[in-house]
Parts: C-alpha cells; sequence; structure tokens
C-alpha cells in the first residue's frame, strides 16, 4: 500500500501517504526473527551530532516587500501576502494528469536569498495561500553548496485549493536533479551527506497564474522553507519528561479504518488516510470545518465526510496519495485565519513546549508491530496526531489507524515513541537497513496566536 519503498534513498522516502501495515498488519514469527537476526548486538557507532534544523518563512508586509517581484504586489492587511497587480506574461501549461493544455497570466515574487544557520542536506517548503476557481501557484527552490556550485531552479509544488473543471490537477513534479541533489516528492535531498556536501543557502520563488482576463488572484500568506542535517541513527538520545505531564488537549478524534474502500481514487480509500485524517482532526480542534456545500459531493451514507474531503482536497496527483507533507499544510491553512508549516523537531521536548501552549502536533514514522507496544501493527510511514503526554510522561497520541472513533486515542511509550519518530534508519519487516521521517511533524495554528503559543513558536524559529 504504500509507494515510499524500504531502501536505501534518501530518507524522505517514508512519504508517510498510507498506513501500509507490514505484511497485513501482523509482522510474521519468521519475519521478527529475520529482522533481529541482523540488528546489531551494540548501539550504532555514529551516534555522533545533534541535528541541526532552522525553519524560516516569509509572512510580514516587511518579508514580501524585501522580495523581488514581477508582476506582484505586497498587499497589507490582517494577513498580509502577495497577489498579482498587473501580470509579467502569460505561458501555456499541459497538465500531465488531464492531458490539457491552456494559457495562464502570471506574476513572480522571489525571495532574498536565506543564509542556513546549519547547512542542510534536507529542505521542505510549505506554503499558505488562497486560490480562487482558476488559479493556481507554483513554489520553487534553488540553492547554493557549500562547494559554491548552484542547483537550478527545483519545482516544490504546483498547488490549487481546487480540482474542478478549470483547475489544475495539484501534484509534486518527479525527475528533477543534477547529479549533487534531488527532489522526492516534497523534498529536496542532497544525494550523498556522506560526502560532506550541504545546501548553504536558498531563494524561494512564487509565481501566481489565473486565467486570462479574469481579475482573480491567488494570495499567498506565508512560504518557508525547514533546512536540515539529521545525522544517520538508529537510536536517538532519550529526553526526561518536561512541562506538559498530565496535559491532554481536547482534538477531536477520527479513524482512517471506517473510510475503508470509499473514494478509492484518492490513494485506495480510508486506509491509506492517516494524513488528511490527522489534518482534519486538528482543522477541527482549531474550530474550523467544511461547510455543507462543501461536503454535498460525499455520499450522505458515509460517517465523517468531512475526512472524505480532506482526502480529496490533500491528493497530489503526481504521487498517487494524500500524504504529500506540504499539501497537507496548504489544504489547513485553507480553513479561516489557520496557519500550517512543515518541519522538523529535535525532541519530545518540543513537542511538550507546543502542547502546554495548546497546540498539537502531527508526526510522522515508521515502526515494526513489536516497536510500539499497543499500537497493534507496524508500518512503512505513518502519520499520528500527539494531543498530550501522561504525568509519566508517555505520549497521548490520536492514532487514525484505530477501528473506530471511540478507538482512536492511545498511550504510547515515551521512549518507543520518540525512536521510531526521531531516527532516521531503522530495520524493515525483512531485516534490511530502511528510512526514518528524523523527527517530520506539522504545525497547524492560529494567524494570531496568544502570547504562549507565540513564544512556543518563535522557540522553534516559526513567527
Amino acid at each position: 500500500m504504500t509507494r515510499s519503498g524500504d531502501g536505501f534513498t534518501p530518507r524522505r522516502t517514508v512519504l508517510a501517504a498510507a498506513i501500509a501495515v507490514t505484511s497485513a498488519t501482523a509482522l510474521s514469527a519468521t519475519g521478527a526473527a529475520a529482522a533481529e537476526a541482523v540488528r546489531p548486538g551494540a548501539r550504532p557507532a555514529r551516534r555522533a551530532a545533534a541535528p541541526a534544523i532552522g525553519y524560516h518563512g516569509w509572512t510580514s508586509l516587511a518579508d514580501w516587500r524585501a522580495g523581488a517581484g514581477d508582476g506582484i504586489r505586497a498587499e497589507a492587511g490582517a494577513r498580509p501576502g502577495v497577489v498579482i497587480s498587473r501580470p509579467a506574461g502569460t505561458a501555456d501549461y499541459t497538465d500531465p494528469h488531464t492531458g490539457t493544455t491552456a494559457a495562464w497570466e502570471y506574476a513572480t515574487w522571489t525571495s532574498p536569498i536565506h543564509t542556513l544557520a546549519h547547512p542542510a542536506t534536507e529542505v521542505i517548503v510549505s506554503w499558505n495561500a488562497r486560490t480562487p476557481a482558476s488559479t493556481w501557484i507554483q513554489a520553487e527552490l534553488k540553492g547554493t553548496y557549500s562547494d559554491g556550485t548552484d542547483t537550478p531552479w527545483y519545482v516544490m509544488g504546483r498547488w490549487t485549493s481546487g480540482d474542478g473543471i478549470d483547475s489544475i490537477r495539484r501534484t509534486s513534479v518527479d525527475d528533477q536533479s543534477d547529479g549533487k541533489s534531488a527532489v522526492w516528492t516534497d523534498t529536496f535531498s542532497v544525494d550523498d551527506p556522506a560526502s560532506g556536501l550541504r545546501l548553504a543557502s536558498y531563494q524561494l520563488r512564487l509565481t501566481l497564474y489565473r486565467k486570462p482576463g479574469s481579475g482573480l488572484t491567488p494570495k499567498v500568506w506565508r512560504v518557508g522553507a525547514m533546512g536540515s542535517d539529521v545525522p544517520d541513527r538508529f537510536e536517538v538520545p532519550a529526553s526526561t519528561p518536561g512541562l506538559a505531564g498530565g496535559r491532554e488537549l481536547p482534538v477531536p478524534r477520527y479513524s482512517q479504518e471506517i473510510h475503508k474502500g470509499q473514494y478509492p481514487e484518492y490513494d485506495n480509500g480510508g486506509e491509506a488516510w492517516c494524513s488528511p485524517t490527522s489534518s482534519q482532526m486538528i482543522v477541527e480542534y482549531w474550530g474550523r470545518k467544511p461547510t455543507a456545500e462543501d461536503l454535498a459531493w460525499v455520499n450522505p451514507d458515509y460517517a465523517d465526510p468531512q475526512v472524505c474531503h480532506a482526502a480529496r482536497y490533500t491528493f497530489d496527483y503526481q504521487y498517487e496519495g494524500c500524504g504529500n507533507w506540504p499539501f497537507n499544510a496548504a489544504y489547513a491553512a485553507t480553513y479561516r485565519d489557520l496557519q500550517g508549516v512543515v518541519t522538523r523537531l529535535g525532541s519530545l521536548n518540543d513537542v511538550e513546549k507546543l502542547i502546554a501552549a495548546g497546540i498539537p502536533v502531527i508526526t510522522s514514522q515508521s515502526f515494526l508491530k513489536e516497536e510500539l507496544t499497543g499500537a497493534g501493527y507496524g508500518t512503512a510511514g505513518h502519520l499520528m496526531t500527539v494531543i498530550g503526554f501522561t504525568a509519566d510522561g508517555d505520549v497521548i497520541a490520536n492514532d487514525p489507524a484505530s477501528a473506530d472513533n471511540a478507538a482512536v486515542r492511545h498511550v504510547y511509550k515515551r521512549r518507543e515513541f520518540e525512536t521510531i519518530w526521531l531516527r532516521t534508519k531503522r530495520y524493515n519487516a525483512q531485516g534490511k537497513v530502511a528510512s526514518g521521517t528524523g523527527g517530520v511533524c506539522y504545525l497547524y495554528f492560529p494567524a494570531k496566536p496568544t502570547a504562549s503559543q507565540r513564544r512556543a513558536l518563535q522557540e522553534l524559529g516559526i513567527r
């Protein structure tokens, strides 16, 4: 069920589009024995450096004015952003998923160069935007390596909130590489981190598109990128329970499993909807939800139609799944006064700070059945929502891979959870080395956070 693979490709191969239950939910005794047989008896020697992680975003009027625009206007207001002022030109785009060629007016905004405090092996770009019917945006990244050479402009996503007859199909772009790095669905990755090559700086470019003469325009409120250099590691340092012990946020509980067989055109139906199900839980935690009109297309016999809605409008037509990380963040930000960011965190203590401020966290992880007590399955990539911590510091998670909504709340052992989430290397059910996400998470929060929420976010470089 997963398209992520378990080989030696870059860590982002765990795309978390599906629950991808290992060997049909249970690891066989033979497979488990094989996996154990190849595990080293001692900890891997390389446990050295702590992860270097940095998020930088452009959100303020001053930020937008600091960039270079062609046909763009920086628009003030409660949520400053960039819009099309006078198009820079017209370009044809052939949608690879519909075969339709159409002309589009466009305008561009290019960020200043951002120098990374810690040169990166991976970069994930995310954005928040409004895209009226017949409009869309493209996000790109161009960087300079530590050897002084430059990357090409890489497309990090072509995105629209809709999928109507006059819309393009939102999509990632495959087969982008310069021999030193590549883009894997939604993540820029240096091909050979062991070589010492890193990305030292980058720029982001937004291209806003609309139907010629329509007068409509997308508006982008936030664009940013997380750059990281997370060392390869099978194990991670143990964290000490912190200030969120005993706090649990009232996040709605939704199961992806009750949607099995529904709308299989969106990544095989509910069994693969861990990411949009998690996203919908947090959207509704913040008091937002689709309107009755939004949900009119869903079969009225289906429970929790908003989960079907989230799957449809996070779907990446190239990846053929709902697990594109920035597409989920962009979906969440289509709701009134919400923001969405994809980043990495360094420990469960970072999560505790967010929980203490009232911000739940969607985490991405992969594990064997026996590596997470109480889960009852193994997975090559899965999203769940951390909603709190017990008094002893164990993780309280809304796990959408549960039989029904009532079963979604789980308590997972702290040490097990932080290992499967923060590691970058693991052993799969066949005993082969596979990749882990190294602490990837989604953060959704209000456009105007409280003082405590703002402080917690700023500690993570998010403003």
